[in-house]
């Protein structure tokens, strides 16, 4: 057992904040960079699907991680959409779906042992 409960109440509470910032009406303020939000969503994502796919080894539990987290930044841009304060961008979500896709294959090449170490 050891440290899993802690790592799926931390991984569970990076989900939460994701949706908090994606829902709140005036977001944090990104770098003034080009594309800084688009990144915000690659690396939100990115973390999001390499913690859950550090404590869930089995391929179908990780593609069915993948197909969650991607179906979550989908609803969450849609939800956005309703509010009033906020829009849908296709770009969003193509930069969410993005981030599971690199930490996946990043999963796949190793990096799915870095909270063991």
């Amino acid at each position: 057992m050891g440290l899993r409960p802690l790592w799926l109440g931390i991984g569970w509470l990076l989900i939460a904040v994701v949706i908090w910032l994606s829902l709140v009406p005036s977001p944090p303020t990104m770098p003034a960079i080009p594309y800084a939000d688009k990144l915000g969503h690659l690396l939100a994502y990115g973390v999001l699907m390499g913690w859950f796919g550090q404590l869930y080894h089995r391929p179908l539990m990780r593609l069915s991680y993948a197909f969650s987290f991607v179906l979550l930044g989908v609803v969450l841009e849609m939800t956005q959409g309703m509010g009033g304060h906020r829009w849908f961008e296709v770009a969003d979500a193509v930069a969410n779906a993005v981030g599971v896709v690199i930490a996946l294959l990043a999963l796949n090449r190793g990096a799915d042992r870095m909270l063991y170490w």
